[in-house]
């Protein structure tokens, strides 16, 4: 069963519709990780993307909330982050040696801090970091560029969730 998943109020001002947006977009990805084991969030049910479990959606989500807000928009730096590792192999979806319980925690905490900073901030405010293109955007675009990747791999993880143990949802 689908937990309580509200969409925000159709009144809402902006930052408060973005901001409920994304975090009904985060809800509904760690809703499809509710009552996995480590075996099946770590299980590839996509034989040509073996990176796309649901351990592996987590992980990305976590380091794609990262890179934007933290990096990107903060100026921080990238060596941090898997997701700019240029050797290949999309490290930021490895999982290895991680339960789900962890990885759900890690997403959470950067969620959390990925909130802080877009609550500190102006939707109009411009990223920091002078080595990335994407850094010119302002806080609005990146936030609905979140909304937007999130609620892909949202898209993703119901249907790798359906593919392992068919159960299936939508609030």
């Amino acid at each position: 069963m689908a937990p309580e998943l509200q969409r925000p109020p159709f009144q809402a001002d902006e930052r408060t519709a973005l901001l409920g947006r994304l975090d009904l977009q985060r809800k509904i990805l760690r809703w499809k990780c509710e009552g996995l084991h480590d075996d099946d969030a770590h299980r590839v049910v996509v034989p040509t993307s073996p990176a796309m479990t649901m351990a592996g959606l987590i992980s990305h989500m976590r380091w794609t909330e990262h890179m934007w807000m933290e990096v990107l928009f903060l100026g921080g730096d990238e060596t941090s982050n898997p997701s700019f590792d240029r050797s290949g192999g999309d490290p930021d979806w490895h999982t290895e040696g991680r339960s789900l319980a962890e990885l759900l925690g890690a997403y959470e905490s950067q969620c959390a801090r990925s909130d802080e900073i877009a609550r500190a901030a102006s939707l109009d405010d411009i990223g920091r970091h002078p080595g990335f293109r994407s850094a010119q955007a302002n806080l609005r675009w990146m936030l609905i560029h979140l909304v937007e990747e999130t609620g892909r791999h949202a898209g993703h993880a119901d249907i790798v969730r359906e593919l392992f143990d068919g159960t299936k949802g939508y609030y």
